[in-house]
């Protein structure tokens, strides 16, 4: 069973690429962040692209910058759209969809960003967290769980191709990666990590000063699962071709494997990065100014 997620930075303007990708990928599971679509528009643009390929469809947003998925070619169950007990900034948005997917309760998340520390944005997502945290802890002790998607944190500072870019910044504060340890506590594990623990391993490069060509990236895209899913796992990695030429979206999808790798256990970054770009900071300008995140959403 293979169950991927992918920040495509808007499902109209990445439409071919994802076509492309699902044909190339074939994923079984496919959770979808910043669709940027409301529910009536994205299925008008993809319905009949999806149902010929197997997918049912299902997805939470309101046409802004949210907008959440899930697309599964088994089953499709118990849908729930919106994260119980979203604090709203002021109102609840579209960052958070559910449903059973052969077996396992499946969640495609898109965590606010925070903005800036000072912002009130930034408790917003700590509060947003939190609510997951305790949505996370009920179904972990249920069942199968896999929280997916953009979580706009990097769990640690090997997660960033220079946390001193980052001084000031969220993304990398103790406060948020403190919520995000609530997770783990909760029974999560982070499967990519545990799968590649020493390696350089990033899913977003910024689209400025060449960030992807030097491997200026961060690790945002998370794939969180309990022990009983994690104990399936054959292969997971990133898939960084879906990042490379034209019209891609600034994220790289996160591919899981369970029960079976059907590409084998083919590393950590697919295909790898170059030498020169691994290595460390090469040159260039810093993707975001001081004080601010990476992405402002």
């Amino acid at each position: 069973m293979r169950i991927a997620t992918w920040n495509i930075n808007s499902a109209k303007a990445r439409q071919a690429r994802l076509i492309e990708w699902l044909d190339r990928v074939e994923p079984d599971v496919v959770c979808l962040q910043e669709t940027k679509l409301s529910d009536d528009a994205f299925l008008e643009l993809l319905d009949e692209d999806l149902f010929r390929r197997g997918y049912r469809v299902a997805h939470h947003g309101d046409g802004r910058w949210n907008g959440v998925a899930i697309l599964s070619r088994g089953s499709l169950d118990d849908v729930v759209r919106g994260l119980p007990g979203d604090p709203g900034f002021p109102d609840p948005e579209p960052r958070a969809i559910a449903a059973t997917c052969d077996g396992i309760r499946i969640w495609s998340l898109y965590v606010p960003n925070g903005r800036a520390v000072d912002d009130p944005h930034f408790a917003y997502k700590l509060s947003w967290l939190a609510a997951l945290r305790d949505v996370v802890a009920a179904e972990a002790a249920r069942g199968p769980l896999m929280t997916l998607g953009d979580f706009n944190i990097a769990p640690t500072d090997a997660d960033v191709w220079d946390v001193a870019e980052f001084a000031g910044a969220t993304h990398v504060t103790p406060a948020e990666r403190a919520a995000l340890g609530g997770l783990t506590e909760a029974g999560l594990i982070d499967v990519l990590r545990a799968r590649w623990p020493d390696d350089v391993v990033y899913t977003y490069w910024d689209y400025r000063q060449l960030c992807f060509p030097k491997n200026f990236g961060v690790r945002i895209d998370l794939t969180l699962t309990s022990a009983d899913v994690a104990g399936r796992v054959r292969a997971v990695w990133v898939d960084r071709a879906a990042r490379k030429g034209t019209g891609t979206s600034d994220h790289a999808p996160v591919i899981v494997d369970l029960d079976t790798a059907p590409d084998g256990d083919v590393g950590p970054m697919v295909p790898p990065p170059s030498s020169r770009g691994s290595a460390g900071r090469a040159g260039g300008g810093r993707s975001s100014s001081a004080g601010e995140s990476p992405r402002r959403r």
